[in-house]
């Protein structure tokens, strides 16, 4: 709550100052997005019809991620709020509290199938488990290109109705990109495909990659939970080196959003090499080569196979 009336504090200020968030056109619809990989949906379908702000930028995490004055004020002006949804974003609710928007919160991973978390009755010390505090459901559907889709089904909807005189062009460009979509989720399948089925098993830092798992047949393990913001236990860490020697892991991978330390350490016990950073939960900036959702699963399936292949 004291977070929230700072924000409110703030805000107020910034508005009185008649502070501007954009260069775009006055008719351009005003789209607020949670993170990276949203914000690349919405590029696509609303194109040069939107005006656009990102609150957590490329490499950063939503899990953990501390919104600012600046944000409640973007969220103020906005048309319409594109969110995750399923507890991705815990400082959503707080921010859409200080900011007083009339604007549409759009959670985009509805009508997806969720799937429940590995990790819900774990227990993370003194914060509670991770079901009380990030719900009982994985919220990075985003990781399943089949979801993607449905994500970019509810922008339209959601632009549509705020927008209704461009409707047929976030029609238009949503359906290209879909195509484009389609095209991505066969490569990643085959790529898949090429894999033997007993080197498939991986290790990443946080259990990002369920979606992933459950759509296209790898299999993750992680020290850390669907959230970044509880770390592992001495308990979990070993645990986990057991059933990496138990079941032959092929490969280990950090993330962009992550300390690499704690993956370094398991890989120096399990004498796995560190195939290479993935981007789970943010997309990079255009020099690290995943700045797109596609260009991302592009570089995931392609560091996964090399990896995994050299094994």
């Amino acid at each position: 709550m004291i977070k929230a009336l700072k924000l409110a504090t703030a805000l107020n200020v910034i508005l009185l100052l008649g502070a501007g968030f954009s260069t775009a056109s006055a008719k351009d619809l005003k789209v607020v997005s949670s993170f990276t990989v949203i914000s690349d949906f919405a590029k696509n379908v609303g194109g040069d019809k939107i005006s656009l702000t990102t609150l957590v930028g490329p490499n950063g995490d939503a899990h953990v991620y501390e919104p600012k004055p600046a944000d409640a004020a973007a969220v103020a002006a906005a048309d319409v709020v594109l969110v995750n949804g399923l507890h991705f974003e815990g400082f959503v609710p707080r921010l859409v509290e200080a900011s007083a928007t009339k604007a549409p919160i759009v959670e985009l991973s509805k009508g997806v199938e969720p799937i429940k978390s590995a990790e819900e009755e774990h227990v993370h010390g003194a914060a509670g488990t991770e079901k009380e505090e990030h719900g009982a459901y994985d919220p990075h559907a985003f990781q399943s290109i089949h979801n993607a889709k449905i994500y970019v089904k509810n922008i339209v909807e959601a632009f549509c109705t705020a927008d209704t005189a461009n409707c047929d062009t976030y029609k238009t460009n949503a359906a290209a990109y879909t195509a484009k979509l389609d095209t991505t989720e066969a490569e990643v399948k085959a790529a898949i495909a090429s894999i033997p089925e007993s080197k498939r098993l991986i290790i990443t830092s946080h259990d990002a990659f369920g979606y992933f798992q459950h759509e296209y047949g790898l299999k993750f393990l992680a020290p850390e939970g669907i959230s970044t913001d509880s770390e592992a236990s001495a308990a979990d860490i070993v645990a986990l080196i057991k059933q990496i020697r138990e079941d032959k892991a092929s490969a280990i991978f950090v993330e962009n959003i992550t300390n690499p330390r704690l993956i370094e350490q398991i890989a120096s016990e399990t004498k796995l090499n560190v195939g290479g950073t993935l981007f789970s939960d943010a997309l990079s900036t255009p020099e690290e080569g995943a700045s797109t959702y596609i260009d991302m699963m592009h570089h995931n399936i392609d560091t996964f196979k090399k990896a995994i292949l050299r094994s």
